[in-house]
């Protein structure tokens, strides 16, 4: 399985291990054991098992394995990429690691995001969803300035807002040039706030963008207004300056070791818009058909660190459908191996004129799709397209979806799941959300019973950081400590159910991936803290310190 996904050497020689160690002694007083059977070569003389040469062993964890009983593990055994025993000592001659009481969980997966456009920013893209203040963006700025080469560019684009940089009493703001030049002076910085401004620049980038013809305005405290005036024209200059091939690739992998050190092992992407390549064109434009390449090539490389499905993006403005139906005869869903693969049409299937066409399109080709909801109203007549898609062709076993939908109503949620849908639940409103623009209905969701599960949709609008939205879904608290979503909040297991075990059925792997326990995928993190137990404001700190991709260790904080 694995070991056959790229040419030449495996993933398991490429990728070291980090934190293994290996040791022969025994680990006695398991509870109860799950395991898949070994093989007679597996068995020594004597009755002793000893362990395949790949065999890696968690022990003294308190693993949350998310299966059907939610069983609580200490120890979990890996080989060949999968989890093969669940509370069963170690064999002689595995390797182990000590995890001295932490927590583990499954690996993460983000239903909706948008990884690949992560991947594709100009410069060294530098998350700041994490900050809680202006001197938290400057240690972030100041600690990538260290580690990247002479005339490269910090850039942080989409996927913060500058009400979590200040103090709840405060006014929110973003950074000024002086204080990014107290950061890094010798480096070029561009900080852009959602899709399209507005931004913030330094000394070295004001320069870079008054030295443009036409000159891009600056202020004098470095601030550059959003849309054509500023920011657009700033990001096209950006990435016609710094993206080449080798720099996009290098973005890649960034973006997905990003998500790892958050425990996010699998993503399904959900496209871009399609970049017109001029000052119009937002943090959320790209080109639809080449974006994916570096990602591709890693792994084709047999170097792609974390599981990837791909989405296209689509929205064709005629009945015609034209590039849908080139897509659709050129492409074929679901198809891949256990790392990346393609997914289905989404998160747009067609423009609003040619919606219901689009639908009806693909339910005729057995294609999924995928669209979002953010008003009080756009749902209805989504899902009542859906329903007329379905009348010309089942889509009962396609698994369509709705994401986001902050405002949707239980009648609909009803409607979806008579036709086989689900629904994707976004804490979007965390950043900016008020008591009016909240949502989404996270209790009445699960209560209902329709499959769902959880994403980011990051990193545009809406952060790219699981244990944000968590956060918000058990908290209903946005960026500035206000209570917006009371009453539809759901507990910290639910949460996380929703990021794991829940959210295999949206790539249609449901006894793949998603939980610990013999048989699936072998992908999971070890937290910093426990998620459990630790106050609500620290579960927006929870990070991992170790996670393991297809039975590997992808991701090594030092801790262990």
């Amino acid at each position: 399985m694995s070991e056959e996904r790229g040419k030449g050497l495996s993933r398991r020689q490429l990728l070291g291990t980090g934190a293994v160690a290996s040791v022969a002694a025994a680990l006695g007083g398991c509870a109860s054991s799950q395991q898949v059977p070994a093989s007679p070569a597996a068995t020594a003389q004597g009755g002793a098992a000893a362990a395949s040469s790949d065999e890696l062993v968690l022990i003294n964890g308190r693993i949350h394995t998310m299966d059907r009983n939610d069983t609580i593990a200490k120890t979990v055994t890996i080989r060949g990429g999968r989890f093969v025993a669940v509370n069963a000592a170690p064999a002689r001659g595995a390797r182990v690691i000590d995890l001295r009481g932490r927590t583990v969980v499954p690996g993460i997966i983000d239903n909706h995001n948008h990884i690949v456009l992560m991947g594709n920013r100009p410069g060294y893209h530098t998350p700041l969803e994490n900050a809680l203040s202006i001197a938290d963006v400057q240690a972030m700025v100041a600690a990538r300035a260290k580690g990247i080469p002479a005339g490269g560019w910090i850039t942080t684009i989409g996927g913060f807002h500058r009400n979590h940089l200040v103090a709840a009493t405060e006014m929110p703001r973003l950074p000024t040039l002086a204080e990014l030049d107290a950061a890094a002076p010798n480096t070029p910085i561009f900080i852009s706030e959602g899709f399209n401004g507005p931004s913030v620049t330094n000394t070295a980038g004001k320069k870079f963008f008054e030295s443009r013809t036409p000159a891009i305005p600056v202020g004098a405290d470095g601030a550059i207004a959003p849309g054509a005036k500023g920011t657009g024209p700033a990001m096209l200059a950006l990435r016609r300056t710094l993206l080449t091939p080798d720099q996009r690739r290098r973005g890649a992998i960034d973006a997905l070791n990003y998500g790892l050190s958050l425990g996010v092992t699998t993503h399904i992407d959900q496209g871009a818009f399609e970049a017109a390549n001029t000052a119009a064109d937002g943090a959320a434009h790209e080109n639809n058909y080449t974006m994916q390449l570096p990602f591709l090539a890693l792994h084709a490389e047999g170097k792609l660190p974390a599981r990837l499905q791909i989405n296209f993006l689509h929205q064709d403005a005629t009945p015609e459908l034209t590039t849908l139906r080139e897509r659709v005869r050129n492409s074929f869903p679901f198809f891949g191996d256990d790392m990346v693969r393609t997914g289905g049409i989404g998160e747009f299937i067609g423009g609003p004129k040619a919606f219901r066409d689009a639908a009806i399109f693909l339910a005729q080709s057995g294609w999924r799709a995928e669209v979002h909801s953010l008003s009080r109203t756009d749902f209805q007549q989504e899902i009542q397209d859906y329903e007329a898609a379905h009348k010309q062709a089942s889509i009962a076993d396609l698994r369509w979806v709705v994401a986001h939908v902050p405002f949707i109503t239980e009648d609909y949620v009803n409607r979806l799941k008579a036709i086989g849908g689900g629904l994707s639940l976004t804490s979007w409103r965390y950043l900016a959300g008020t008591p009016e623009q909240n949502g989404p209905p996270f209790k009445m969701i699960l209560s209902n019973g329709i499959p769902a599960g959880m994403s980011s949709d990051g990193m545009q609008i809406a952060p790219m950081n699981p244990w944000i939205h968590m956060y918000y879904a058990v908290t209903g608290m946005n960026a500035r400590g206000v209570l917006i979503n009371g009453g539809q909040t759901i507990s910290r297991h639910d949460a996380l159910k929703l990021y794991t075990a829940n959210n295999a059925w949206f790539l249609r792997q449901d006894n793949e991936i998603g939980a610990i326990e013999p048989g699936r995928l072998a992908d999971l993190a070890v937290l910093n803290q426990d998620y459990f137990t630790v106050p609500d404001a620290d579960l927006k700190k929870v990070r991992s310190v170790l996670t393991i991709v297809d039975g590997e260790v992808v991701h090594d904080a030092g801790a262990l």
